[in-house]
């Protein structure tokens, strides 16, 4: 396990994810939980959520960034263009941001990096551009580093987080048919140079098929762990 220092790190199921720091910051990672059939039905929700980090547009991780800002009012981060977005929708307090830079809030830095995938935010019926998708890694004082891949296919630029960030944990997609699957998650893994690998993204609909096991096996002979949690198990 990670020898985190008071921080949690809880899977909500799917991409979604919860972060409380040992200074008691509150982060919400991809908003998709009253809607999400991977959550489980008795998780309870945090008393404040400071801060949502969203990926990018499509429903399945922004699905209820409108009901958690009505709830908790937090500050949003994502690409410029979707939280222009959000803007729009009634969210007050937002921090757009592009690939490549990093924003600090309280005791987190956070650094927004390349993911391989497609966004957009569906809306009566028409699709609407919601810029590129991202990735988040996530430094919080004295705590090991996170990387959340977001929605992504394999990239050989995945390196360049090894050599930024030098992440200890990856929370990797493995489902396959929208995201890589187990066995470029493996490869991923190695480029990242993580120590751990989360892996997410999978089993949520019949389509994404990738399993722990299949990466498990691609991991072979590699010192990187597989850490296979259920939805709302915590990493503390």
């Amino acid at each position: 396990m990670p020898h985190f220092h008071g921080m949690t790190l809880q899977w909500l199921g799917h991409a979604s994810f919860h972060v409380q720091t040992a200074r008691g910051t509150s982060i919400l990672i991809d908003p998709w939980v009253e809607s999400n059939p991977a959550c489980p039905k008795d998780w309870k929700a945090p008393e404040k959520v400071d801060l949502v980090l969203c990926t990018h547009g499509h429903g399945d991780h922004i699905g209820d960034a409108l009901s958690v800002e009505k709830k908790y009012h937090p500050t949003f981060v994502g690409i410029y263009e979707l939280v222009g977005w959000l803007s729009s929708k009634g969210v007050k307090k937002t921090v757009g941001m592009n690939l490549g830079g990093t924003f600090r809030f309280h005791d987190v830095n956070i650094s927004m990096v390349e993911a391989k995938h497609s966004s957009s935010i569906e809306e009566n019926g028409t699709s609407i551009y919601a810029g590129e998708p991202a990735g988040y890694v996530l430094r919080v004082d004295g705590e090991p580093a996170i990387y959340h891949a977001g929605d992504t296919a394999l990239f050989s630029d995945m390196k360049l987080v090894r050599e930024l960030y030098a992440p200890d944990i990856a929370c990797l997609p493995i489902g396959d048919h929208y995201t890589m699957g187990p066995r470029a998650a493996a490869m991923a893994a190695n480029f990242v140079g993580c120590k751990k690998v989360v892996p997410i993204h999978y089993g949520t609909f019949p389509a994404l098929t990738g399993t722990p096991a299949e990466l498990r096996k691609h991991l072979e002979g590699t010192q990187i762990e597989v850490l296979s949690i259920e939805p709302g198990e915590r990493l503390q």
